[in-house]
């Protein structure tokens, strides 16, 4: 014979009904669930509290970890990241491999294992000749040759091109594969046209072997303040004669640094990486295990290093990337988390790579 539960006058004496509004044991008359281990000073009700504060304490742990869960995972599943009006996307672990990609501006910075979405971008830029930056030069050139791409466009620091040339020479003999390309030696100073309304500038970092960063910019002609007051025909007129009446402006809009120490922040020259509307650099190291000596020993970057030059970055978005591979994607977000209030806000981590303690 079925017992019906929904109303508790039909129940056996033995089993208590339960409240689905409250989830607080009902109390038996005819039992006295106290004995032996409930309140000694007569009140049956205060023992059920504290029954009852605990039990609902495992339901907020248990939502908590349910939380950080759902968080975890959706930092596992994410794909490259939206900062600033820009898509960027890769892959970037200290040691293993790094190629940050910035679609809508068809270029891509280091070549560690040439992830497959790197093929497609046409200007690829080399920090320095790490093999976990450069390794995958040789693949990056022969999948696209197998794609019947046209030979992209390849920036290498100047002290590291004649180098380049004898590397991809053994891979064309090995490989009997072309590996087209057109291989620039861009130094300090200089300025590389990608198309007309973007720019490329090198600048000084500092690791353990010759290294440099790169600002992409873009290309606007603004009218010259002397014409300003002018209206459109007579501005028109002013352009027919031949008057030169704009001038060009450089806006950084992309940063990369590469692998570097914290004295590229104190580079008097470098303050357009500082201004760009992203600046992607590396943290390799977030914890004290690593100190900062340790760090600037490698020619690397602690997140304290951040933190210590927050005042330089006018930057409006951060991508912070290169984490050592010793950490977990919920170390990486607790670390970024500790930033200070007014830079927080504009870092973001690429975990790509990384995997979660769930």
């Amino acid at each position: 014979m079925l017992t019906s539960l929904s109303n508790p006058q039909l129940l056996p004496s033995h089993i208590l009904p339960f409240d689905h509004r409250h989830p607080v044991l009902h109390r038996s008359p005819s039992i006295n669930a106290f004995d032996g281990g409930g309140s000694r000073d007569g009140d049956p009700f205060r023992a059920l509290s504290l029954k009852r504060s605990g039990f609902l304490s495992v339901i907020d742990r248990a939502m908590e970890e349910e939380e950080e869960y759902r968080k975890a995972r959706a930092e596992v599943q994410r794909k490259g990241v939206d900062v600033e009006g820009y898509s960027i996307e890769g892959i970037s672990v200290g040691g293993h491999e790094t190629c940050v990609m910035v679609p809508s501006l068809n270029v891509a910075f280091d070549i560690g294992r040439c992830p497959s979405k790197a093929v497609h971008q046409d200007f690829l830029f080399i920090t320095h000749a790490h093999l976990d930056h450069i390794g995958g030069l040789p693949m990056y050139l022969a999948t696209r040759g197998l794609y019947n791409l046209k030979p992209p466009t390849v920036f290498v620091p100047p002290c590291i091109k004649e180098d380049v040339v004898n590397l991809l020479e053994i891979h064309r003999r090995m490989s009997q594969v072309e590996l087209k390309l057109d291989l620039v030696a861009l130094g300090l100073g200089e300025t590389y046209e990608i198309r007309n309304n973007l720019v490329a500038r090198p600048f000084r970092t500092h690791h353990v072997i010759p290294s440099q960063g790169y600002v992409i910019y873009s290309v606007r002609n603004k009218l010259k303040k002397q014409y300003a007051h002018l209206k459109g025909p007579q501005i028109k007129k002013l352009k027919l004669s031949g008057v030169e009446i704009t001038d060009i402006v450089l806006s950084p809009e992309v940063a990369f640094t590469g692998d570097t120490n914290s004295d590229f922040i104190l580079e008097p020259r470098n303050a357009d990486a500082l201004r760009a509307k992203i600046l992607i650099t590396e943290a390799t190291f977030l914890d004290d295990e690593n100190d900062i000596e340790h760090a600037r020993e490698h020619g690397h970057l602690h997140l304290l290093e951040i933190m210590e030059h927050a005042q330089w970055f006018r930057n409006k978005a951060i991508l912070l990337t290169h984490f050592s591979s010793r950490y977990k994607i919920e170390d990486i977000r607790q670390a970024v988390s500790k930033l200070q209030p007014k830079l927080s806000p504009k870092v973001v981590a690429l975990t790509e790579g990384f995997r979660s303690a769930y």
